[in-house]
């Protein structure tokens, strides 16, 4: 574009041919208008060397990570309700050696597929608390992906002193759930 290139029908063809191969393609009408784009062929890619690097991983945690409280019913509870606690990474299936070695790199934590994506999770109360926490205390987050870290944690505090089950302690949760993540102003 610099180069003005993209004022041509060529370098318009290019700019198509690169944005085919990226994400999720080219859309519907930009397909039906140019029915002759190829996607660009994409290099292939190894697994980044920093990825091991932990000041790395909590940035791209900042980034394309998650901290999730669920609540959901549950007549086994005598609440009602259940709590649980999903940390999240999801990146492209083309990048399914990166979430692949996470496993490896946390010792817990699994890989599920979700559409064009894979997602690295970790569930277990005991892999929350003695390997993710510890790790995102000494390596902090960025941003406001902090905030919801720091709420995160404040649940796991609650359900570690059994505070989720009672209804007080379940009302603190909710009230700190509303606040995370899409909820944070």
């Amino acid at each position: 574009m610099c180069s003005k290139e993209h004022l041509t029908c060529e370098g318009l063809q290019k700019i198509l041919s690169l944005k085919a191969s990226m994400n999720n393609g080219l859309p519907e009408k930009l397909k039906a208008a140019f029915p002759g784009i190829t996607p660009s062929e994409r290099p292939c890619v190894s697994l980044p060397t920093d990825c091991k690097n932990p000041y790395w991983l909590a940035g791209f945690t900042s980034g394309e990570g998650c901290f999730i409280v669920n609540l959901t019913n549950s007549s086994s509870n005598t609440i009602g309700f259940q709590v649980k606690l999903l940390f999240r990474l999801t990146q492209h299936n083309r990048d399914k050696q990166l979430m692949t070695s996470l496993i490896e790199y946390f010792g817990c934590g699994n890989i599920y597929k979700s559409g064009v994506a894979f997602d690295f999770t970790v569930t277990k109360i005991k892999d929350l608390a003695n390997i993710i926490i510890p790790f995102f205390d000494k390596y902090p987050l960025c941003g406001v992906k902090y905030q919801d870290y720091l709420d995160f944690v404040k649940v796991l505090k609650l359900m570690e002193n059994k505070s989720h089950l009672t209804e007080e302690g379940l009302d603190q949760i909710r009230k700190i759930k509303a606040g995370m993540n899409m909820g944070r102003i």
